[in-house]
């Protein structure tokens, strides 16, 4: 297992783990350039450009070969870096959307096209609450026979609340950051266990990621989270960065969190499930 050296002492170093051959990473984004891809009027915040390039440098660092890329809320439904990045290595990299109900057969084909193989929608309340639930059902509605999934972005407090929806949900559904439950709370919390509920789903797919963003450094308290989910859905759990990691205070380095990896699941065999099988099935990656 790796150790993590302090925070003083990060200077963007090569992670201590070796990803198996074509890894994923699950969950990152692609902010502008703001001057080729403007952000949305109405975003919640305002983000440093991280293009293209800025990915891929951090992936060859991580040694990590495919991507899926998820839209961010600063983007709006505005999905063009995205699908930009996505062209740039159509091979290694896909897509989640955000889109609305204006987004007819014509638009969801063309994304379809680029890459993409999801929608994302966003619950959390600072970065502007529940969508309007209409517009989230019509979409559904519009996807499903399409054979993508929906990416729930979720506080920790709505995942009881909302769980009898989610299970009614007629295609596949992903999790963001182990429903960023807060961990000083403990794995019986009722937060958690509802997750876990639905992570023994068959249409229910869970990342373990955000350790960043629910534990602090060295995020060792993440990780009983992580294992758990990883040990109620092995064939459905899946692994991101989350690099440029919007909103966060603190700096983080992103082998710091690939370091996790042999800490959650420590054989090569699980390895190989989680950062290459998994994803890969998911997102259609075949080379």
């Amino acid at each position: 297992m790796t150790s993590a050296p302090s925070p003083k002492d990060q200077q963007k170093r090569k992670p201590s783990f070796t990803a198996p051959a074509l890894s994923c990473d699950a969950h990152c984004h692609v902010f502008g350039p703001a001057a080729a891809f403007p952000y949305a009027p109405d975003r919640r915040y305002t983000p440093q450009d991280a293009p293209k390039e800025a990915l891929a440098a951090l992936h060859e660092r991580l040694g990590l070969e495919r991507a899926v890329i998820v839209q961010a809320s600063c983007h709006g439904t505005d999905n063009r870096a995205m699908l930009d990045a996505i062209a740039w290595r159509p091979d290694s990299y896909r897509g989640v959307a955000i889109v609305d109900d204006t987004f007819d057969d014509t638009a969801l084909q063309a994304l379809h096209d680029g890459g993409v193989r999801g929608v994302r929608f966003n619950f959390v309340k600072h970065l502007g609450g529940a969508p309007d639930m209409a517009v989230f059902d019509r979409v559904i509605d519009r996807i499903k026979g399409r054979g993508w999934h929906v990416v729930l972005h979720l506080d920790a407090v709505d995942i009881v609340p909302l769980s009898d929806m989610i299970r009614l949900l007629p295609i596949p559904f992903v999790i963001d950051h182990m429903g960023r439950v807060d961990t000083t709370l403990g794995t019986e919390q009722p937060a958690f266990q509802s997750l876990l509920e639905l992570a023994r789903r068959d249409d229910c797919w869970v990342k373990v990621c955000g350790s960043e963003r629910i534990s602090r450094y060295p995020f060792d308290a993440a990780l009983p989270f992580a294992r758990a989910l990883v040990e109620t859905s092995p064939e459905r759990t899946l692994w991101g960065t989350d690099f440029p990691h919007p909103n966060l205070k603190e700096p983080v380095d992103e082998a710091d969190l690939l370091d996790l990896v042999d800490r959650i699941v420590p054989t090569a065999e699980e390895q190989q499930r989680l950062l290459v099988d998994n994803p890969a099935r998911l997102y259609g990656f075949t080379t």
